[in-house]
């Protein structure tokens, strides 16, 4: 693990490859899984007052799953996430455009609709971020289906923390990636 400020980063972030590849995978991350992005408390808040601005770019079963479970809902470890279609699987804001997933939430903030990306744990993915009291870990979530962007990663020889440096700076600062990025080359 390499500590900065008040998180701990699992050398994985330096060491692997990952570019997300939406022509193979298709976004399927979005449509997989055992539950909904998970949330912060601050999220489901957002998420009650923007879904009527994004409501209309959403599929209608998505409408449908969020009408009946809420913006946002609680799964069945305790956890905070977004609803999902049929109460699992496929997260209630996809969108499909020509076959491949998209974010509702990411498509009204790019229409400037919202202002608000989407949640901070999809912008992080394959990061995944477990609270402690006084620190944070991040950890790089392997998952079979992201084996393209592995391999286009390696192709491309960008590492995972490279991969995401906008949504590292969104959720810690441009000081905290400044700080990991001299870390990083002290090794």
């Amino acid at each position: 693990m390499i500590e900065v400020q008040n998180t701990l980063v699992h050398e994985d972030l330096i060491t692997e490859s990952f570019v997300c590849n939406l022509n193979k995978c298709k976004g399927i991350c979005c449509v997989e899984g055992d539950a909904g992005a998970p949330l912060n408390v601050a999220e489901t808040a957002i998420l009650k007052d923007i879904y009527p601005k994004i409501q209309h770019l959403l599929e209608p079963k998505g409408i449908a799953a969020i009408e009946e479970y809420g913006t946002s809902v609680v799964d069945s470890d305790g956890d905070l996430t977004t609803p999902c279609v049929g109460g699992n699987k496929e997260c209630a804001y996809v969108t499909f455009e020509n076959g491949i997933t998209k974010c509702g939430i990411e498509k009204g903030y790019e229409q400037g609709l919202i202002d608000w990306q989407k949640p901070i744990s999809c912008h992080l993915y394959p990061i995944r971020v477990t609270q402690y009291p006084e620190f944070e870990v991040l950890n790089y979530d392997r998952w079979h289906i992201c084996h393209d962007a592995c391999t286009f990663g390696r192709e491309l020889k960008v590492p995972v923390y490279q991969f995401l440096k906008g949504p590292l700076i969104r959720k810690y600062g441009e000081d905290w990636f400044k700080d990991l990025e001299e870390t990083v080359a002290e090794l």
